[in-house]
């Protein structure tokens, strides 16, 4: 089978636990862009951190962030949106009040969020990806409610998390019975995103593939998180990187090393070493 698209989420994946990318891992976006295969970003991230990831890999295309629920080129020209209405956002955020959690109204342009402590353990959990203070407003108020009352905030998302596992699920059930608008996408044990319904990163992909004219048959989806798995089950060649969880594993074709272990370089030259590039195959009449 013959690939036209790579999908890859960021945390995880092409990022190693410390947050940095290792040189081996741009040489091998690299080496896949330069067989004339698209590369294209799908991630839970804010748009501007992962603009910021895409310059790094010299990918200029769509990025697919908050979860599937901004799509574009440009953060000024999304080709897909999907927001929280205000109103909703404002009910979620007086729910979210009553229980000890941290969490972020993650706009494309400016990040809100509660100053709450949380235990040591957590804090790591907690990550605000900084860009450029100019570009990428972060604000953390006392009351999100009362901000709310001055200005009016439709988010893509909203990222949670909780001090324990039982809190999260206690929330989760609570927002699925009281809202039909919106979905919430665990990320981990104690963190979750609050989506539009119709959001998730399959969607994104799909979207994207649509635009392109990219079959199924023709993605090759590598993912580390469980909001990774429906893509990874959806491509024509699913990757699932070390360190994904058993579920995202059990669905995968292809099973590569951790992302502390270089799995994106791994993969990525072992298999696409082995295809000819798009431009010549279109030559011989090899594809369509």
């Amino acid at each position: 089978m013959v690939y036209k698209l790579l999908v890859t989420n960021i945390d995880g994946t092409l990022l190693q636990d410390n947050g940095r990318m290792n040189k081996v891992t741009r040489e091998a976006i690299e080496f896949a862009q330069n067989k004339d295969i698209t590369v294209l970003l799908t991630t839970s991230k804010h748009y501007s951190a992962a603009k910021r990831i895409a310059k790094a890999l010299n990918i200029e295309g769509h990025i697919i962030a908050h979860q599937g629920a901004f799509i574009g080129k440009e953060v000024n020209k999304p080709v897909y949106v999907r927001r929280i209405t205000p109103q909703i956002t404002k009910e979620i955020v007086a729910l979210l009040e009553t229980v000890p959690c941290h969490f972020k109204l993650v706009h494309e342009e400016y990040t809100i969020a509660n100053k709450v402590k949380l235990p040591d353990s957590l804090l790591a959990r907690v990550v605000f990806q900084r860009t450029s203070r100019f570009s990428y407003s972060e604000q953390f108020v006392d009351d999100v409610s009362e901000k709310l009352q001055e200005t009016s905030v439709s988010p893509p998302n909203i990222d949670v998390t909780f001090e324990n596992k039982s809190y999260l699920e206690d929330a989760q059930k609570a927002l699925t019975a009281m809202f039909d608008e919106v979905v919430c996408i665990p990320t981990d044990s104690h963190s979750m995103q609050i989506v539009s319904s119709d959001v998730s990163k399959l969607n994104g992909v799909q979207y994207v593939c649509s635009q392109m004219g990219i079959r199924p048959s023709e993605v090759v989806a590598i993912g580390s998180g469980m909001d990774d798995l429906s893509f990874v089950k959806w491509a024509g060649l699913g990757v699932a990187m070390g360190n994904a969880p058993q579920e995202v594993k059990a669905v995968a074709n292809w099973l590569t090393r951790s992302n502390n272990d270089n799995g994106v370089a791994y993969m990525v030259k072992e298999h696409f070493r082995k295809q000819y590039k798009l431009e010549f195959l279109r030559k011989i009449d090899m594809l369509k």
